[in-house]
């Protein structure tokens, strides 16, 4: 069995030693969580002025004070942390997502598919979609918008996730529609954590939740309330892969008939 808890709070744009003094008070609430998820973004806000407010909040994450908090967190915890987070590079900044262990970083998810003003600050993320084992699971990362493209989350299952985590900053229903889909099509647990409050003109809608493999939520947060859900799955259901006992979600599929498709 695997306990997972949701962090659905507000971060406050810009400010990253308030955000990073609430989320080591939110975790501390938490009563031995396995796998804790933060939302998109979480230790700086989302809706930034313009470009140069996003870049000047930006951080490597190996010289980061809010990604020490967490490691540190992490390690006292013997859990692991998935965060969205304000990742500066070389090239750029991503709006990326973190895996954080007891041993420290594991891995990072830069999105794939922006939303909106995000094509303003970020770089779209071009890396492979790594699937990792943490003892307790085996599980992929996406972001937010992602949830629209339907492949990611294919390719992360036939690599092995049992389950998909989906650190996310949302404001309309979509993702309410999708994602049971994108469970039950790839028989995979979601763990979706958004953010709530008001950013500017932007008003999150919260409603985090877990779903599991036959496309049904298992828990789910109000609309805008801060909450921290903790919730306890079995994972080995992840493993069943039938529709029906002669249909399978991977072996039933005919690639050689989806060459009309140009991705």
């Amino acid at each position: 069995m695997l306990k997972i808890a949701l962090i659905q709070f507000e971060p406050l744009l810009g400010n990253i030693a308030a955000n990073i003094i609430t989320v080591r008070e939110l975790i501390g609430r938490l009563s031995g969580a396995q796998l804790v998820v933060l939302p998109e973004l979480a230790s700086t806000g989302y809706h930034f002025n313009n470009p140069e407010h996003a870049i000047s909040l930006a951080e490597d994450p190996g010289n980061s004070e809010y990604v020490a908090m967490l490691t540190d967190l992490a390690s006292k915890n013997n859990q692991f942390i998935v965060s969205g987070f304000n990742e500066k590079s070389k090239s750029g900044i991503y709006n990326s997502s973190l895996l954080i262990g007891p041993e420290g970083l594991m891995g990072i998810y830069r999105k794939m598919h922006l939303f909106m003003h995000e094509k303003e600050y970020f770089l779209p993320g071009d890396g492979e979609l790594a699937v990792y084992d943490t003892g307790h699971c085996r599980l992929g990362m996406q972001i937010c918008f992602d949830y629209l493209f339907p492949e990611p989350w294919r390719i992360l299952s036939q690599k092995g996730a049992e389950l998909i985590v989906h650190p996310s900053n949302l404001l309309t229903q979509n993702a309410n529609k999708v994602l049971p889909g994108l469970a039950l099509i790839n028989h995979v647990y979601i763990a979706t954590t958004n953010r709530i409050g008001i950013e500017r003109d932007l008003e999150f809608n919260g409603g985090s939740m877990i779903l599991d493999p036959k496309g049904e939520i298992l828990v789910k947060a109000s609309a805008s309330a801060e909450e921290l859900i903790e919730y306890e799955i079995d994972i080995s259901l992840a493993h069943n892969k039938m529709i029906t006992s002669m249909n399978h979600v991977f072996e039933d599929r005919r690639p050689e008939q989806y060459k009309q498709d140009i991705c």
